[in-house]
């Protein structure tokens, strides 16, 4: 039996931190201002869920390698950069039928509320504004093999405390 070797995730992309947001919304208000020149969280391409009264987490496009929004779009009005992974929307194609919001597993595309246009983030030209602006430092501009990594140490850690507590 061969194994298929998993490529690592070529594109960063904008990733929350559960543990660290407050649900604050300054990546909302940024995000805004930086692209629809108003502050109003309904025209972000950054979403803040919250998950309980005490978990939130910011939600972006994560430039899935794959992307199933792009799949799933019956006009063809979504395209993958192939420089970096960004999802183009063509607006004059896109008729809002949101067939890639429910193909999205997360949460990272939404249709505008005035055009009625597929949106999501578009990086910043590559310095997320959003990142930039978390008073927590709550989102990271990463990858997923670095997400990964980050992981494996953290359980790493959680082992050895459990352990040493034995």
């Amino acid at each position: 039996m061969s194994r298929m070797m998993v490529s690592l995730h070529k594109w960063k992309f904008v990733s929350g931190d559960p543990t660290k947001c407050v649900g604050c919304c300054v990546c909302e208000y940024v995000c805004s201002m930086e692209h629809e020149k108003t502050y109003n969280p309904t025209k972000s391409r950054i979403r803040v869920i919250r998950l309980n009264p005490l978990i939130n987490v910011a939600i972006a496009c994560r430039l899935c390698e794959d992307p199933q929004c792009v799949t799933a779009c019956p006009r063809e009005a979504l395209l993958q950069s192939e420089v970096n992974g960004v999802i183009m929307v063509d607006e004059e194609i896109c008729n809002g039928c949101a067939w890639c919001v429910e193909a999205c597993d997360f949460g990272g595309i939404q249709l505008h509320p005035e055009s009625r246009v597929t949106f999501l983030c578009d990086l910043c030209d590559g310095e997320p504004k959003c990142v930039e602006w978390c008073p927590e430092e709550a989102l990271d501009f990463t990858t997923n093999d670095v997400l990964a990594q980050k992981a494996r140490i953290s359980a790493t850690k959680r082992l050895f405390q459990k352990n040493l507590m034995h």
